[in-house]
């Protein structure tokens, strides 16, 4: 054996050295640091993803409200409609005037925008027809498949209520429009309410404090004259004509979250009277009223899903405030802190007043 390898044999072995318990922790530590600093950051990457979705469902809501509105002679898809049958007046449509069947359902504006959605197949299976009392309701109530049917942009992913839902996150507005909570706490209905002093503006009596006509309780008017803003459940028949204050000054779609709203807790997106025909501005955006709808009216909890004064406005997940369809089509995100004024403004179509908004 030469010399080199014995010398070689007589070292000593050097073992490998592992992590003692205190490097471990640190390591462990400097990845915890790591993930708490990454983590805000894809939450606010999933968040703008989940709101640029948003958006671009309202941008498409705004496509189809034009398009229905281009084949029906300017005027807008109704925001709900029902029949209304007696044997002195016959078959007539809400939109048509007449008396109030709330049971005979014809569907909200989502419903009759199907076919300007890519949805023209699920619409001809509604086979909807003006003619047929009860169409849309007749269909989704028929069996349990048709009741789950869900519209592929009908949820807003920001909003984690119950996946499975029918419902839909968005809703056409009434404008400051007057909605009695019916539950002895309506800290909103002042803005939309008669002038005490019953103001006279024009040469015509019955404005409100804002500058506005005072407005029919929960937009349950069948004459378009009586509602405000642009949608109502009543199938009032209103044409771009009547919005006088411009489209691009004018709300027609914001967002609501289901779980806040005990209309739209009743999961039918399809259903004229289930929330998405129906928000006021009166309501500050995003004003609390998640406590559910087995609350009821208890005046204690004033954030109560069932206070319709304070359920029925736009609510959303985004931070800070909600995302909106102006009647030109265009998205704008309005910020929970805007002049409550111009707020309203931007509700009413035809106030006859600068908003001040950009």
């Amino acid at each position: 054996m030469s010399l080199s390898v014995l010398r070689m044999a007589q070292w000593p072995r050097r073992l490998a050295r592992g992590f003692t318990l205190i490097e471990l922790l640190v390591v462990i530590a400097i990845i915890a640091i790591l993930i708490g600093l990454l983590l805000p950051a894809v939450q606010k990457v999933r968040e703008a993803a989940a709101r640029a979705r948003c958006q671009n469902h309202l941008k498409q809501f705004g496509l189809a409200i034009h398009s229905y509105a281009d084949v029906n002679r300017t005027i807008l898809p109704p925001g709900g409609l029902y029949c209304y049958n007696s044997t002195a007046n016959g078959y007539r449509l809400s939109s048509e005037g007449g008396g109030q069947d709330w049971g005979s359902d014809q569907g909200t504006w989502l419903v009759h925008t199907l076919p300007y959605m890519e949805q023209g197949p699920l619409f001809a299976q509604i086979n909807y027809r003006d003619t047929v009392p009860n169409t849309v309701g007749a269909f989704f109530n028929a069996n349990p498949t048709n009741r789950a049917i869900k519209l592929p942009y009908g949820r807003c992913p920001s909003d984690d209520y119950n996946p499975d839902s029918t419902a839909s996150n968005y809703v056409g507005s009434l404008g400051p429009q007057c909605v009695g909570g019916g539950c002895g706490f309506d800290p909103n209905q002042q803005w939309c309410a008669p002038d005490p002093n019953n103001a006279v503006i024009n040469g015509v009596p019955g404005y409100n404090l804002m500058g506005y006509r005072a407005s029919p309780d929960h937009g349950n008017d069948l004459n378009a004259q009586g509602i405000r803003g642009t949608f109502a459940r009543t199938g009032a028949k209103i044409s771009f004509a009547m919005i006088t204050d411009g489209l691009s000054n004018t709300i027609f779609i914001g967002e609501n979250l289901i779980g806040s709203n005990d209309h739209l807790l009743s999961q039918a997106w399809w259903h004229f009277n289930a929330g998405n025909s129906h928000a006021s501005t009166i309501v500050p955006i995003n004003q609390r009223s998640d406590h559910p709808d087995t609350y009821g009216c208890v005046t204690s909890i004033p954030s109560s899903a069932r206070n319709w004064n304070v359920s029925w406005g736009f609510k959303s997940k985004h931070s800070g405030g909600a995302n909106f369809l102006m009647g030109d089509g265009t998205v704008r995100f309005i910020p929970q802190t805007i002049d409550h004024r111009t707020y309203q403004l931007l509700g009413c179509r035809n106030d006859g007043q600068a908003t001040g908004a950009n």
